[in-house]
């Protein structure tokens, strides 16, 4: 394990360089990082709002600066692993808008790469997790917005129940059987399959909360306009010699 800060190039610069010293290349680089925040969004500053799209967005660009020269170049069966949410398309509550607008924004940025990578032999996939409220400290560890009188309009006004009632509308679609590991679990079945086998995209969400299938759709628009363009290889990597 070492040290990486997705806010800091300069951490983000080293950690990678220390992985290529060690192990001389990086067959496999997984965006997880990102944070949460709760509440009206008009009441969140707009620096927050950047901070939010930092984290979750911004932050992805700094580590693939870092290691995608060496992923391009070094053979192998590289593979990049997104982790989106099911927020980018399904069910939606409110009071999560910086939220969800910082991961769509990471899910796009998916998207295009995807295809600009892939004659590098570099293979895509995004994982859309569901709702998991459970043992992740989901609303715990949000940020709240800085404008807290702008934020006590809302509370009491006639959104002042609209909170509670989005977490506790996240809480409600749980099934007992929820577990976060399911998503690792996953991730580490997508790394061990094939190489050119894989989906371009997961969701692993018990809940059903509609994501899958809207998603479905897209992804099958995509994938028709690239072929109609001539760049239907980009669907998949090209396997680049060693």
């Amino acid at each position: 394990m070492i040290e990486l800060d997705v806010q800091d190039e300069t951490s983000v610069n080293a950690a990678v360089a220390q992985v290529i010293a060690e192990q001389r290349c990086i067959d496999v680089l997984i965006h997880n990082a990102g944070h949460m925040t709760f509440g009206p969004a008009e009441a969140f500053t707009p620096e927050q709002l950047a901070k939010e799209y930092d984290v979750n967005v911004v932050g992805t660009q700094r580590l693939n600066r870092a290691a995608l020269p060496h992923m391009r170049t070094g053979g192998g069966e590289p593979l990049m692993i997104w982790v989106g949410s099911t927020s980018t398309r399904g069910g939606s509550p409110p009071y999560l808008g910086p939220y969800f607008a910082a991961k769509a924004g990471m899910d796009s940025l998916a998207v295009s790469y995807a295809g600009e990578v892939s004659r590098w032999g570099i293979e895509s996939v995004i994982v859309s997790p569901g709702v998991y409220t459970t043992g992740t400290s989901h609303f715990a560890h949000a940020d709240h917005p800085a404008d807290t009188a702008r934020a006590a309009e809302y509370a009491n006004g006639p959104t002042r129940e609209l909170g509670d009632q989005a977490m506790k509308g996240d809480e409600a679609v749980q099934t007992d059987d929820m577990d976060p590991a399911d998503i690792g679990r996953e991730i580490v079945r997508l790394v061990a399959m094939p190489y050119g086998k894989r989906p371009f995209r997961v969701t692993v969400d018990p809940t059903d909360g509609g994501a899958d299938e809207i998603n479905k759709i897209g992804d099958r628009v995509r994938a028709a306009y690239l072929e109609r363009a001539g760049m239907g290889d980009t669907l998949h990597p090209t396997r680049q010699p060693c």
